[in-house]
């Protein structure tokens, strides 16, 4: 993951978790039309028109880009922080039931966390890809690694019921495998690396387990997006299997995917460990 160079005020609220003084911030009044970044890897926060003027003295938001931010329990034990769900950058912290807007939520956000990309300015394309291969803490591990994946989620895919815990999709009777949702810049990396990636970092032989975690919900598979996913899919399975490996990995057609509860984003950047199953291994 590529990281911009910060000044030492950014690093002071971005990595030390500060906060500018209110009222001072560069995009504190701004009205554009646009896209508000991360200022420190530059994963896509915040839209235009979610930006509204609480009079608190900080850039206010109602609503974040769906998997763009974190939410944590702050070090002062009362308030909500914020940070970046790429890169786990300090952007301010989120407040409930305060009336300012229907969604009722406040996201506060300090400037100096932000870049803004206008609206008149071509947007970057990105595409989804969806995974499954056992722990899901795993699969996250080796993605966020990767140049040109842009955010990355976990949660819940391929079976039946709605809203699932974890508790539920553990039951084995969801019909539901842990998985991860990567978002990716295809001007970066491809949808074929990515795969590829994904049959390197797991073992697709296995039926119903990954290692030492045995169930349904920790099968191999592929969740398709659109036909052109499905046929690289295909085709990497072929080609492992030519190549000796006895793949039982499912393609399945993408479907509702539900984002696991928030303890699990990023389970091993919030705990220092790594992954002991989902270890790499060349294969193509």
């Amino acid at each position: 993951m590529t990281y911009k160079e910060l000044t030492p005020e950014e690093k002071r609220v971005i990595i030390d978790k500060g906060t500018e003084r209110p009222f001072s911030g560069k995009y504190y009044l701004n009205k554009e039309k646009g896209v508000y970044h991360c200022k420190q890897c530059g994963a896509a926060l915040f839209r235009s028109d979610a930006k509204f003027d609480s009079g608190t003295g900080w850039p206010s938001f109602d609503d974040a880009i769906p998997g763009a931010v974190r939410q944590e329990s702050d070090r002062d034990g009362m308030r909500i922080e914020i940070l970046c769900a790429n890169c786990g950058g300090h952007l301010g912290h989120v407040f409930y039931n305060e009336g300012f807007t229907s969604k009722n939520a406040r996201y506060c956000v300090n400037s100096v966390s932000l870049s803004f990309e206008p609206a008149d300015k071509p947007a970057t394309t990105t595409e989804k890809a969806v995974f499954a291969g056992g722990c899901f803490w795993g699969v996250e591990y080796h993605f966020k690694k990767t140049k040109g994946v842009l955010s990355t989620t976990v949660g819940y895919t391929g079976g039946k019921t709605a809203h699932p815990t974890y508790e539920q999709v553990c039951t084995g009777r969801t019909g539901h495998a842990e998985a991860i949702e990567v978002e990716f810049d295809p001007s970066v990396v491809t949808y074929e690396e990515l795969a590829k990636l994904f049959f390197e970092i797991h073992d697709p032989t296995q039926v119903d387990r990954q290692g030492p975690d045995v169930g349904e919900q920790y099968r191999s598979a592929v969740f398709y997006q659109n036909e052109q996913q499905k046929k690289i899919a295909e085709a990497l399975i072929e080609q492992l299997k030519k190549r000796g490996y006895d793949v039982v990995t499912s393609v399945e057609k993408g479907g509702e995917f539900w984002q696991a509860e928030l303890y699990h984003q990023d389970y091993y950047e919030k705990t220092g460990h790594k992954p002991y199953c989902h270890i790499y291994q060349k294969r193509f």
